[in-house]
């Protein structure tokens, strides 16, 4: 077994997890800490047996990542062929979930807005935006073309002003 070496750094699967299924699995049932801790051996060593046998499986079909298939070829390998069965339904399993949480996770999802949908208002968004700010500019040219219009009337009022004033003054220095 691979915690029998006496290394205490061997990973072991944890004791919490373990007592749980067992719980679980023989809820009338009292089950000594010594047995306990032999479970706990024998699960570390069925995996390590068969993740060992799956790798050899996967660098024989010279692949780098050991997929479900080597692991269950790895069972068939070793002698565990009952089970594949079962094997294969909790991957289904697994699978499916995994789906889930990766559709659930998905912001788009969560919405519940198809993405066509979101594009479009995503369009509408974007159009409206250009409207508002085509409105701003043309009311920023009319406020300048205002106050030019004002500038100008002020000075050319400016101007006639200064005209009838130097008129007047003309006007003045002729009666003296």
């Amino acid at each position: 077994m691979a915690s029998s070496s006496g290394n205490d750094d061997d990973l072991t699967i944890p004791r919490a997890a373990i007592n749980k299924m067992i719980k679980e699995t023989l809820p009338n049932v009292r089950v000594a800490n010594d047995a306990r801790e032999l479970v706990v051996n024998c699960c570390t060593e069925f995996i390590h047996l068969v993740s060992s046998e799956a790798n050899e499986i996967c660098n024989k079909s010279e692949k780098k990542t050991i997929s479900p298939e080597h692991v269950i070829n790895a069972l068939e390998s070793l002698g565990f062929g009952s089970y594949i069965t079962e094997v294969k339904d909790v991957l289904q399993e697994c699978k499916s979930v995994a789906l889930k949480r990766r559709k659930a996770s998905s912001r788009l999802e969560n919405l519940g807005i198809p993405e066509e949908e979101l594009l479009r208002q995503q369009q509408e968004l974007f159009a409206k935006a250009r409207q508002q700010q085509a409105e701003l500019a043309q009311q920023e040219w009319l406020q300048m073309q205002q106050a030019a219009e004002q500038a100008h009337m002020a000075a050319t009022s400016a101007s006639a002003a200064q005209q009838a004033g130097s008129s007047q003054d003309e006007d003045d220095d002729d009666d003296i």
